[in-house]
């Protein structure tokens, strides 16, 4: 069942996710060449805790095996999602890592990701990460009053396979509240005009994963981390939306960490 949110339950959204993006621009700093993913975690769990909030993926049940041991994904590669920080997962000139976090802050779920360069990488790869990126922002346009789910899946899937990448069909984003995953389903494919029509009210995850190679993914047997099944990179961005007075407003934020990229690496977009 669709719960639609309230003005004051929207302001509790917002500053669950502004505390994702907090978390993860102060991953930002230390993504580097020779740092673990655990040492990631560690620190994505401090930040949240220290702002009075929990880590929700940290326990987070799986029907097909053990609970989320850690309080962030991290996926490195061609690791699509999923990725169970460890401290012999150590980082590397060239990797790309996909960082997904949650919180639960005053009873309401914050929920974004992020893809990150570990120094510099290939233009082939850069360019995945530009085009999974806009796709994210070309579906978040969608998400008005007017239109329907297909209309954001559309979005997401036309930009990404003209620009010969894949879209991976076994996970989609979702509806947001009390808890992370709630309804509807929001797919990164689908066709113009169909699915669900888009209310005001309505909080929704969306968040393309996009491979350079075919989007079939196979299951580690962890029963969590999913891979591309050719071994071919995979991007992931994320943002967390609230659909307001008629259209899109952005519950969650890439400003800071874009703006310590711009740092590290000055502006490499291909875009």
């Amino acid at each position: 069942m669709v719960y639609l949110k309230t003005e004051d339950e929207i302001d509790a959204l917002r500053s669950a996710n502004l505390l994702v993006s907090i978390t993860l621009a102060e991953l930002a700093r230390v993504i580097e060449p020779g740092v673990t993913t655990k040492q990631l975690d560690t620190l994505a769990e401090q930040v949240i805790r220290d702002h009075g909030a929990v880590p929700t993926f940290k326990g987070f049940p799986n029907p097909y095996g053990p609970p989320f041991p850690a309080s962030i994904c991290t996926s490195v590669n061609e690791t699509v999602v999923h990725g169970i920080p460890s401290d012999s997962v150590v980082l590397k000139e060239g990797d790309i890592i996909s960082v997904d976090c949650g919180t639960l802050l005053n009873g309401f779920c914050g929920d974004s990701c992020y893809t990150f360069r570990v120094g510099e990488v290939s233009p082939q790869v850069l360019r995945l990460l530009d085009v999974t990126k806009a796709s994210l922002y070309n579906g978040i346009e969608k998400a008005i009053v007017g239109k329907r789910l297909g209309d954001i899946g559309h979005a997401i899937q036309t930009h990404c396979e003209r620009a010969g990448f894949g879209v991976v069909r076994e996970f989609v984003g979702h509806g947001i509240g009390h808890e992370m995953h709630e309804d509807p389903q929001v797919p990164n494919y689908g066709k113009q005009g169909s699915g669900m029509a888009l209310s005001n009210g309505l909080c929704i995850a969306i968040e393309p994963m996009i491979t350079m190679g075919d989007p079939s993914i196979r299951m580690r047997p962890d029963r969590w981390t999913a891979d591309t099944q050719d071994g071919k990179p995979a991007a992931h961005f994320e943002h967390t939306i609230a659909i307001h007075d008629g259209k899109a407003e952005l519950l969650s934020t890439f400003e800071e960490i874009e703006k310590i990229e711009e740092k590290k690496y000055g502006k490499t977009s291909c875009d």
